[in-house]
């Protein structure tokens, strides 16, 4: 039975209950009687029937820059501008509707511009900005169904964010802030409660799409996790308990925020997402207990970090051997990658090239702009892969040493059986050339960070999984991320991963043809 705590961040026996409750394993996947019921689906775009509509500009110009540089990059230091037109953007290409496909029997599925565990979509794009060319300053939520915003509050309000981020610089300076929140129910319809930790893996595949953009437009960016939830939804007007804040993402720099004025109560009248919803209280329970209160938790949570152990590198290593600038297929656009990723649904059993998957793994573990890390290359997470059919490269199971740039041998022989079954006996896990598991020394982060700590594991491990993601089409390759055995996932990889939970994994290799007929959307298109 699960334990009663105290309740607050610190009360870390929250998070450590909450995960060992929603681990899969054979015998929980096998005795659970959850069905789907399709009567309930929540819609999977949020509605303001009575808010004006202020359509985005639809003639955008993509994101120019090599995919895989932008992926890797840490950061933009630029001074891009910001208008109505680069939002547009920025929003387009982190959550946009990008295509449709169409099924044999007349069956149509839309997609966006990132993953989305069962393409259900719960993280929702809000914007915070001052008076831009072509949009007045105000709150304003982004509607990917017309692509088109609804404006929430009238005024400047970046001020109420600095103030709920306990004066964090970047926010203060910037003249547009996005935040990411999550949508319980709509996730949770097939989740159940494990849906919290797909609330950041999915908003991390998303921030890995809207990172790569503000680098290409050289736009100054950064993931902020440290704030006072209470303040930011107040100011969205959500309630917390079946919608609430992920992140925040500043964007731009050199524009003060003002003072912030008063911030009365709003509760806009929404289109219901189902006729029913089921409550999951573990969801619940676990953001109210990641919450950050006070001031003097923000800033603790900003100076948390602390590099990990030191590990001793293995005996027999792969030091990373990536393609060089100007390869073959190197030259893909952001732009046209963001818009062709899709996640695959089937593997061609085939390999791929150990240059391809250094340059995967060079390029998307270069750390990210995020106020929980400490800096280029600093992470929560560690990197563990299955190694199934690569050209140069025994099969087996690999530690990723970060600092090394090597992959470590942990065990060699074929695992695709074991691949298959790790990924909850998935066909995708032994058809693919690799699987990579992210894991994390949950315990440690938790001592740092508090509950909130689990929430930027989490995220982390869907930020770099979506860069996988993007450098991997950028490479003519697939990927999709996939759930998987908590502690199966562990075991194998122990010794060296004793004490570690297995976080999120994604899979990579050939992609297989299956049927059905993709349109690309334009944007605003449906």
């Amino acid at each position: 039975m699960r334990r009663e705590g105290k309740g607050g961040n610190k009360d870390i026996q929250e998070a450590l209950d909450y995960h060992a409750e929603t681990k899969h394993s054979s015998w929980s996947v096998r005795s659970g009687s959850h069905f789907l019921d399709w009567e309930t689906k929540p819609l999977l775009f949020k509605l303001y029937p009575t808010l004006p509509v202020i359509p985005l500009p639809r003639d955008l110009d993509a994101p120019t820059a090599e995919a895989v540089a932008a992926v890797s990059e840490f950061g933009a230091v630029g001074d891009g501008s910001l208008d109505l037109g680069l939002l547009a953007v920025v929003l387009f290409y982190c959550a946009g509707l990008t295509k449709k496909k169409l099924y044999p029997g007349g069956e149509e599925h839309y997609f966006r511009a990132a993953a989305c565990t069962g393409a259900l979509y719960e993280v929702e794009t809000y914007a915070v900005c001052r008076d831009l060319p072509g949009l007045a300053a105000g709150v304003y939520h982004f509607s990917p169904a017309d692509f088109a915003l609804r404006q929430l509050r009238e005024g400047d309000f970046r001020g109420e964010l600095v103030r709920a981020a306990a004066g964090e610089e970047i926010i203060a300076r910037a003249p547009v802030t996005l935040i990411l929140t999550a949508i319980f129910w709509r996730n949770a319809w097939k989740y159940r409660a494990r849906a919290y930790r797909h609330f950041y893996w999915n908003g991390g595949t998303i921030l890995a799409n809207l990172l790569a953009t503000a680098i290409s437009a050289r736009l100054a960016s950064r993931v902020v996790m440290g704030f006072l939830d209470a303040r930011v939804d107040h100011l969205l007007g959500i309630d917390g308990e079946r919608e609430a804040s992920l992140c925040l993402v500043p964007l731009g720099a050199n524009s003060p925020a003002p003072a912030p004025p008063e911030i009365p109560q709003i509760s806009p009248e929404t289109v219901p997402l189902s006729k029913e919803e089921v409550d999951h209280p573990q969801i619940r329970r676990m953001r109210a207990a990641a919450m950050l209160t006070n001031e003097q938790e923000v800033l603790a949570w900003r100076a948390a970090f602390e590099p990990p152990p030191s590990v001793p590198p293995g005996e027999t290593r792969y030091p990373l051997n990536p393609l060089v600038e100007g390869a073959l297929l190197l030259g893909r656009t952001l732009g046209d990658v963001i818009v062709r990723r899709g996640s695959t649904r089937r593997f061609a059993h085939a390999s791929m090239t150990f240059p391809q998957l250094s340059t995967i793994l060079d390029r998307s573990t270069r750390g990210i702009p995020a106020d929980f890390l400490g800096g280029v290359g600093t992470s929560l997470i560690d990197t563990y892969l299955i190694v199934n059919a690569v050209e140069g490269l025994p099969r087996g199971a690999y530690y990723f040493s970060p600092s090394g740039r090597a992959l470590e041998l942990l065990k060699e022989g074929d695992s695709r059986r074991e691949a298959g079954y790790l990924c909850l006996e998935q066909g995708l896990g032994g058809d693919a050339s690799v699987v990579v598991f992210f894991l994390a020394d949950l315990t440690r982060i938790l001592e740092r960070y508090g509950n909130r700590g689990y929430s930027a594991a989490q995220l982390e491990a869907g930020i770099v999984g979506g860069k996988l993601y993007l450098c991997a089409y950028a490479l003519g390759l697939g990927a999709t991320g996939t759930t998987f055995y908590d502690d199966d996932v562990t075991a194998f990889f122990s010794p060296h991963a004793q004490g570690k939970a297995a976080i999120f994994a994604v899979a990579l290799g050939r992609a297989a043809r299956v049927p059905g007929r993709a349109h690309f959307l334009r944007p605003g298109e449906r």
